[in-house]
């Protein structure tokens, strides 16, 4: 019997942080808003940064750093790929553009001859 195991945030302090997150977002919209009759610099430096805060609280939770050691460990992988050569990617764009118009000519016949066998042959609805 296999046991899967689900991480979830588990310390009071990690809840905390996140509540802090949700807080801090809300705030810099908040504050946005409501610095309208200040100007612009206000406003955006108000939501500029609560934003900024949000993140550094977010990325000291442990959720947080289990998200950019996600985003490394995909930035790594991405780096592994082996990308196709211009040619061979205009190639293979050109087979799937005929690939498509190849299908759509080959539905259309089937469905105009499915239409002629049913409506004229069989039920001699002709239009």
């Amino acid at each position: 019997m296999a046991s899967s195991q689900v991480e979830t945030v588990s310390t009071n302090a990690d809840k905390a942080k996140l509540g802090l997150v949700v807080v801090l977002v809300l705030a810099s919209l908040v504050g946005f808003y409501l610095l309208g009759k200040q100007g612009q610099l206000a406003q955006w430096g108000a939501l500029i940064v609560g934003l900024i805060a949000a993140v550094v609280v977010f990325v000291s939770s442990e959720l947080g750093k289990q998200f950019v050691a996600f985003g490394r460990d995909s930035w790594r992988e991405v780096q592994k790929v082996v990308w196709p050569a211009r040619k061979e990617a205009i190639q293979m764009t050109i087979y799937v553009f005929v690939f498509v118009v190849v299908m759509a000519l080959f539905l259309w016949l089937t469905d105009k001859t499915l239409e002629w066998v049913f409506y004229d042959l069989i039920l001699g609805w002709k239009k």
